[in-house]
């Protein structure tokens, strides 16, 4: 019987994350991605789905972006439940809670002067996927329209990422009233490269847990 090589594939054992391992995720997940968020939102640009909205209401009337990112998603909670189930939806309320408490906290400890907004969207979304991809891998996110898209698709409403895509568009557009048409490209090339983490990390046959 030969040893297996490197190429040889090897089955997955599906080994439980702890109580622990889920908090620690939880934290280092959020804090990361609520870093990200103090990047876009210092260097006047955003991004899309629910956190973008949050963005908007932030720019347009100047809402607490935590504060706006967290209502946002109460109502999303029931879908998640109904969805996914409860250990996701405390999960994921947690996490909405995290990252909209560290949101606030950060600018407290960290106020950059000079920060290009280009820098700012890629840099700042390329931690923001990094923070996804922890918490997906914890089974948890941070709800919103995902949660909306992914229960009407699952009713044969629309897919998924058609509707996210609409609702990513419609953002774009909405955000042209409150900031700059360079700081709305930064914007874009920033979204696109936080999809593309997450589209080359969270697959789920490659990992186990």
């Amino acid at each position: 019987m030969s040893a297996p090589t490197l190429d040889t594939p090897v089955n997955p054992v599906t080994v439980p994350h702890t109580l622990v391992e889920d908090i620690l995720a939880l934290l280092m997940g959020c804090l990361v991605i609520s870093f990200g968020v103090s990047l876009l939102q210092q260097s006047g640009t955003l991004t899309g789905g629910t956190a973008g909205l949050a963005f908007l209401l932030h720019y347009a009337f100047g809402v607490k972006f935590g504060v706006a990112f967290f209502l946002l998603n109460l109502p999303f909670y029931v879908l998640a439940f109904k969805r996914m189930g409860r250990v996701f939806v405390l999960k994921t309320f947690a996490a909405v809670a995290l990252v909209s408490l560290f949101a606030e906290l950060h600018p407290r400890f960290i106020d950059i002067s000079q920060l290009d907004p280009f820098y700012a969207a890629v840099l700042g979304n390329v931690v923001m996927g990094l923070g996804f991809i922890v918490l997906f891998r914890h089974k948890a996110s941070l709800g919103g329209v995902n949660i909306l898209a992914l229960f009407l698709q699952d009713r044969g409403v629309i897919r998924a990422g058609k509707l996210q895509m609409m609702v990513d568009v419609t953002i774009v557009a909405c955000s042209l009233a409150v900031i700059s048409l360079p700081m709305l490209l930064a914007s874009i090339l920033g979204a696109v490269i936080l999809n593309l983490i997450i589209a080359m990390n969270h697959r789920p046959h490659r990992y186990v847990a």
